[in-house]
């Protein structure tokens, strides 16, 4: 029971995660009438805790070096300190980022400990924070040019177009929740799998280790964010910086997609080694960042019109004070939980 107590922040966070980030895979195509938002939560769910399950485990490694929280309380408070930022930031409709919210409570508690902050890694996800909403605007921008070159060259009856789109916006958005699920469920429980007392056990003769059963429970937490509070936020993504079509909202959600999904494969890593090329960081990003990166770049592809600058302020200002919040709100809730409730964090 205790341990449940413990965990619960964590599925509070996963559930925050559902409400806000992960309701980016479908929110454009949810925003343009193209996709129902019962079938995107289905779709989104499904492949969002099979990709945390199978694939999850890449961007844990980071998160561990920036800091390794072996008390069950000290997970708990870290975890909810994150989860009561985003929610925070979702109920003022902000589409802004666990993966902000998670690394600023670790530095927070980080400084509760006493325990030097991995300048080395906080730079390597920091700098992926700030170059991987262009990185997602310039393949927005490229996939938009070619695929109006497309249609100029391929002449496509309208209802069979119609039909095209709806069903590329579900398969993009399958692609994008599994790549979302692989690289941000160690936002929502990688901070407990050096104190979860979880043990190996084998079902239909698949062995399913402690850290897979984490992520289980991270994802259906997840999966119950999107069917419980996600659409209010897919709205403002899908219609607040800039208005899309449905072509562009395949190309937004694709776009997102590869981004995360570079940023999660292991695969993809050891590939690169193995033929001495430079490395992609596994790094957990914010679905919420490339999506806004590749709704400004469809906007720049159409000469910057139509791009709402105001909203988008406000958006980044999220960006910005998210980590600060979660990181303050740690470190006073960890000296409340030690010196209060006599709990040992650290």
């Amino acid at each position: 029971m205790l341990l449940l107590i413990f965990l619960s922040s964590g599925l509070f966070l996963g559930w925050s995660l559902g409400a806000n980030d992960a309701s980016n895979i479908f929110g454009t195509a949810v925003a343009t009438r193209m996709v129902k938002f019962k079938t995107a939560a289905i779709v989104a769910s499904v492949f969002l805790i099979l990709g945390a399950v199978i694939s999850g485990a890449g961007t844990s490694h980071t998160l561990g070096k920036l800091g390794e929280i072996t008390m069950l309380a000290g997970a708990f408070m870290v975890a909810l300190s994150a989860a009561l930022t985003v929610f925070w930031m979702t109920k003022m409709s902000l589409p802004v980022s666990t993966s902000q919210a998670i690394v600023g409570a670790i530095v927070g508690w980080n400084i509760f400990a006493g325990n030097a902050v991995d300048l080395n890694s906080l730079s390597k996800i920091a700098t992926t924070w700030v170059l991987s909403p262009p990185l997602a605007a310039g393949i927005a921008f490229l996939l938009y040019l070619a695929f109006s070159k497309l249609l100029k060259i391929v002449s496509i009856h309208m209802f069979r177009m119609d039909v095209y789109l709806r069903v590329g916006l579900i398969m993009v958005g399958a692609f994008g929740a599994y790549s979302l699920g692989a690289n941000n469920i160690a936002n929502v429980v990688g901070v407990f799998m050096n104190s979860v007392p979880f043990t190996d056990f084998t079902l239909g003769g698949i062995t399913i280790n402690a850290t897979q059963q984490l992520f289980l429970i991270g994802g259906l937490a997840i999966s119950a964010g999107v069917f419980t509070y996600s659409k209010r936020v897919m709205m403002t993504v899908g219609n607040g910086v800039v208005k899309l079509t449905p072509e562009t909202a395949l190309i937004v959600v694709l776009s997102q997609s590869i981004v995360l999904f570079l940023f999660a494969s292991r695969g993809l890593e050891s590939w690169l080694l193995n033929h001495g090329l430079p490395t992609i960081p596994l790094v957990p990003l914010s679905s919420s960042q490339l999506v806004i990166g590749a709704v400004i770049g469809i906007g720049l592809a159409h000469g910057g019109k139509g791009i709402q600058f105001k909203q988008l302020g406000k958006i980044a200002s999220g960006w910005v004070s998210t980590p600060v919040i979660a990181a303050i709100i740690t470190f006073i809730s960890l000296f409340f939980l030690q010196n209060v409730f006599n709990l040992q964090v650290i």
